[in-house]
């Protein structure tokens, strides 16, 4: 039986919560949890080559995709390379998550226009001062994802031996 006294959502909340709770960062939240970030966001339309953020930039905020595609880039002396291509429904800037981080890699808008939904840094610490629980939840996920791109990476090197030299990593 339904609790007579829990909030209600309108339409358009409850749609943005169905496509928040398909991003990473989002999925274990209930519909209360994902309401505490509705009022933090913020719309923001992109065209093709706009740069989101450069590596090394202070990581002020955490995007997420509702239209478009997002290179990822890292710079490579005078290249970038693409090491991910995002596109609707997925999530980047996730170091804005923790304290004081600095970008690091390039975001770049490869399709001919982009919608994200931009969460500032500041919300975020704000929101996971006000409820751990949040906090928690999210900080499981962003290990998570940092665990799966761990595994990527090593894959890779074992799969390229001899390239790099993956001592440099934890030095």
């Amino acid at each position: 039986m339904r609790n007579p006294f829990s909030k209600t959502y309108d339409p358009r909340e409850l749609s943005m919560f169905e496509f928040m709770q398909g991003i990473k960062f989002f999925e274990t939240l209930k519909q209360h949890e994902l309401a505490r970030f509705l009022p933090t966001m913020h719309e923001r339309k992109y065209v093709r080559d706009e740069v989101v953020f450069f590596s090394k930039d202070p990581s002020q905020a955490l995007y997420l995709i509702r239209r478009g595609t997002i290179d990822l880039t890292i710079d490579l002396r005078d290249n970038f390379e693409t090491i991910m291509q995002l596109k609707r429904g997925e999530a980047f800037g996730e170091n804005s998550l923790l304290e004081n981080t600095k970008r690091t890699y390039t975001a770049l808008v490869t399709s001919d226009e982009a919608e994200l939904l931009v969460i500032p840094h500041f919300a975020i610490q704000e929101i996971f001062v006000s409820n751990p629980k949040i906090k928690a939840k999210m900080m499981a996920a962003l290990a998570e994802y940092f665990n799966t791109n761990n595994q990527r990476l090593f894959r890779s090197y074992r799969e390229s031996f001899g390239f790099f030299s993956l001592r440099q990593m934890f030095e």
